[in-house]
């Protein structure tokens, strides 16, 4: 019995651990606290016989909540298979009660696990979308740069960041009103969503800026792509003072360990575009 206490205490001190360090991507913390409440509800109930049921009808359920419905099934079903393997808690004819309360709350759980799941992907969705725009914000931008360079499988000397914002957007806003803003931004996201290409992203980065990652094989495909852009929105995108237009910076990935790096060597390019006179764009050099 010492053995099961100190995997269940193991394992939630692991689950907490990976909760701190990993705060945006829980799950593996929930898996492992789901096991860790099992195995304490078994111990439970295995010590205290009858008493110490209580404990396993509450895990039952709690673990519903905590992770999805593909781990808390399994882990549900083993805790039960571990009280049932006690030959004194469910299987006498005294205790049949107490089994249909475990078949009870294993259905009950399940069926409020599946509204809690599809609520739960959609608050998500709302999460990581931009209200105004409809496209990903930034929290997904850095976690799709974050998969993209410790993946090693990912082509990542192949990719390429383009930032861009709208020029003169605070005119925009003081003369025509924050809804004319908020239009020029609807209508410049639906420009980038129609001239980007199938597997490149676009995401709100925040206020007028913008970021596009793409596939681009070198400088000179990241350029040409970049003036792309710039000439459809210029070609596209009106205000209530007329055309509007945008600066661009891009960089190709050059191996660096930190997106954040990666993406400052195209917001650095994206300045020097707007002080060279805007409506225009700059890629920054590749690295030695």
């Amino acid at each position: 019995m010492a053995t099961f206490s100190g995997l269940a205490s193991l394992l939630a001190a692991l689950a907490a651990r990976k909760v701190y360090l990993r705060r945006r991507n829980p799950i593996r913390a929930g898996l492992l606290l789901s096991v860790a409440n099992a195995l304490g509800a078994m111990l439970a109930a295995w010590e205290l016989g009858e008493n110490g049921l209580a404990w396993s009808y509450l895990v039952l359920m709690a673990n519903f909540f905590i992770v999805q419905r593909a781990v808390s099934i399994p882990v549900n079903l083993l805790l039960t298979a571990g009280l049932l393997s006690h030959p004194g808690l469910l299987l006498r004819p005294l205790h049949i009660s107490e089994l249909l309360v475990v078949a009870l709350i294993l259905g009950l759980g399940l069926y409020l696990s599946r509204y809690l799941q599809n609520d739960r992907t959609h608050m998500e969705q709302l999460a990581l979308r931009d209200a105004l725009t409809g496209l990903p914000n930034r929290r997904l931008l850095e976690n799709a740069l974050d998969q993209l360079i410790n993946d090693p499988r990912q082509s990542r000397f192949h990719h390429a960041l383009i930032v861009l914002d709208i020029d003169h957007f605070k005119e925009v806003n003081d003369l025509h009103g924050h809804r004319a803003g908020d239009i020029a931004l609807a209508d410049l996201a639906a420009i980038l969503r129609f001239e980007l290409r199938d597997g490149d992203q676009a995401f709100r980065f925040g206020g007028e800026e913008f970021v596009a990652l793409v596939e681009v094989p070198d400088r000179d495909a990241l350029a040409a792509l970049a003036e792309r852009l710039r000439k459809a929105v210029y070609q596209s995108l009106r205000g209530p003072g007329g055309r509007i237009t945008i600066s661009l910076g891009g960089a190709m990935y050059a191996g660096e360990p930190h997106w954040q790096d990666w993406f400052s060597r195209a917001d650095t390019a994206l300045y020097l575009a707007k002080n060279g006179g805007r409506n225009s764009y700059v890629i920054a050099e590749d690295l030695t």
